[in-house]
This record gives structure tokens, sequence and C-alpha cells, in this order.
């Protein structure tokens, strides 16, 4: 038909093979014991599932799941789940986890918006947030992951003190949390503006798939550790304003 293009047939055998290896992997996903899609009536039963009472670590947004099974394979007594919604990056994490016997690394499939209703209150000891989306827009700043609204949802299962761990290579993302934390009292524990030009701790040096993609050409890869008040103060009027100024 006139003004259109016929999609070359190289094209479109590559898309149907990734459909195929898409579905593959959601069908093969639903029958590994250690991946949990939508669990119902999860929250504080975690210890059970893990059998043990070891900490629970949380890795957020955990894409491919690398900080997942490298924190497990590093830290042998502690639990670890990577939550994502994504079940097709997921699988990557998931398989690796089964193939080493990873039996400390578990996966939940779900989003981070509905996480308080997968764990009890203090059932969580550490979050990690690696290489997420920095969502650069102003328009999309309630979606960044340190953002009060989900702050609020993390105190809802963290333990008092627990660390939150941020690595990121969007200086606008660090600098951004760094604000919320002076803003809404946060402590602070650890601040690393470029962590390859010290002498970084092992769990520091576990390399993401972005991180390997250096999406922001950044060239410095940001650290932030902190813990959170008792309670995060709503956005009264003052608050959003100074929030504003930080967003853009």
């Amino acid at each position: 038909m006139y003004g259109t293009r016929p999609v070359p047939r190289i094209c479109t055998l590559s898309l149907r093979l990734m459909a195929q290896k898409k579905l593959l992997r959601f069908a093969q996903i639903k029958t590994f014991d250690h991946v949990l899609e939508y669990p119902e009536n999860m929250a504080g039963k975690w210890h059970s599932f893990f059998k043990n009472t070891h900490p629970i670590v949380l890795e957020l947004a955990c894409g491919r799941g690398e900080y997942t099974t490298g924190l497990a394979r590093l830290y042998p007594n502690k639990n670890f789940v990577g939550v994502d919604i994504k079940g097709n990056r997921m699988y990557i994490g998931a398989k690796k986890a089964l193939d080493e016997k990873l039996e400390n690394a578990a996966f939940l499939r779900t989003q981070i918006e509905s996480i308080s209703a997968y764990f009890d209150a203090h059932e969580a000891d550490e979050i990690w947030i690696t290489f997420p989306d920095p969502q650069l827009r102003t328009s999309k700043a309630k979606k960044r992951l340190t953002h009060p609204r989900f702050l609020r949802l993390y105190n809802q299962i963290l333990k008092p003190k627990g660390n939150i761990h941020l690595k990121t290579d969007s200086p606008a993302l660090y600098q951004f949390t760094k604000k919320v934390i002076a803003k809404y009292g946060l402590t602070l524990l650890e601040d690393n503006d470029d962590i390859y030009h010290t002498q970084p701790k092992p769990e520091l040096l576990i390399k993401t798939h972005y991180e390997r993609l250096d999406i922001a050409q950044s060239k410095k890869i940001h650290y932030l550790r902190f813990c959170l008040p008792l309670q995060i103060p709503q956005l009264d009027r003052e608050l959003q304003e100074e929030l504003k100024e930080t967003e853009n």
C-alpha cells in the first residue's frame, strides 16, 4: 500500500523469537519454588519460607537480580529477596540462584507500591536500591524510589534503624536523595559520590547490567546509606515547595 513499508522478514523473525523466549521464561519461572508471584498471605512468613531466622534483606527493582544473587553469595547468613514486576528480567537472576543452589536468595514479583502487603511491620532488616530508573522528569519525581511516598512504605516494613542503600550512576537521583535525607530528618550514615575512587566495600563491587551500560555516562557511581526516623513528616506546603526545588 502507498506510504507504507514492508517489515523486513529478519526483523519479524527476531521479534517472534524474542516473544517466544519471553513466554518460555514466564512459564519456567512459575516452576521455581524460590520465585513468588503476587503471593497471598505472605506477610510475616518469610523466616518460615527460608527455614531460618536470619536477617531479611530486600533488593527493590532488582531487574536481573545481580545484587540479590551477589549479596547472597557474600552473606550466607542473611536472606535476600529481589523484588520487581518484570518477570522476564527476574528470570535471569532466579535461574542463576537455582543453578548455584543459593538457598538464601528468593524473588518476589509484584509492584513496589504494594510492598507493604507482603511483609509485616519490622520484618525486613535492610533495603537495597541499585540503579533504579532515576525518573528525571519533574512530573515523574514521585516515582523515584527514594521519594518520601516510597520511604513511608519502607518505614512500614523495615526494622527501626534498618539501613537503606542507594547505588546509582545518576547525579540527579543522588542529589535528590541527599536533599530528601536533609529535609525529612533521615539519618545519613554513609555518603560516597565516587565509590571507585576509594576502596569500596565488597558489596559495592557487585555490578548490575545497567552499571556496565553506564547509561548516565557520568563515569561515577554514587552511594548513600541512610535510615529512617520513626515517622516521616507529611508533605506540608513548605516541604512541597522545597521538594519541588530539588526536582528541577
